[in-house]
């Protein structure tokens, strides 16, 4: 079993933002997170869940995702993805992340957990610590490629 932190961070909405990571499975701890100089919120929520998940070398882990993000849970949890596919993304934000993210949600056995932000819980206190320090360090921004094209 494989645990699953998450959480993204954006100063402006679109403004710089980063994402924060931990992954943790028995006595294995790692944490990741990167900064973008223009994006938002609900991407790096989305980012988070998917550069998680990118970082798990096996196929087909039973991953808990936790996270703070109703966007991404609810998304994937009540269906509402599989029903933006079958249109093709028409009037949806962020196609290009939702694709990448089912590319790899669909190696993995993967079940979310919502958990309130910003209440204590301390790995997503530190997730956002780590995706709030990489929202604010501009000598190591990415560029958020897609976003900024206006895909």
């Amino acid at each position: 079993m494989i645990e699953l932190y998450t959480d993204g961070a954006s100063s402006g909405n679109p403004g710089p933002g980063g994402y924060g990571v931990i992954l943790r499975s028995g006595p294995h701890y790692k944490e990741l997170s990167e900064g973008f100089r223009k994006t938002t919120n609900n991407r790096m929520e989305l980012l988070a869940v998917i550069k998680g998940l990118e970082a798990i070398k096996k196929p087909g882990q039973e991953v808990i995702v936790y996270s703070d993000s109703k966007y991404v849970i609810d998304a994937v949890e009540k269906g509402w993805l599989h029903g933006w596919v079958k249109k093709g993304f028409a009037g949806k934000k962020n196609p290009d992340l939702w694709m990448r993210f089912l590319q790899v949600y669909r190696i993995h056995k993967v079940r979310f957990v919502w958990v309130k932000g910003h209440a204590g819980h301390p790995e997503n206190e530190r997730c956002d610590r780590l995706a709030v320090q990489a929202s604010q360090n501009a000598a190591a921004w990415k560029a958020d490629v897609a976003f900024e094209s206006g895909l």
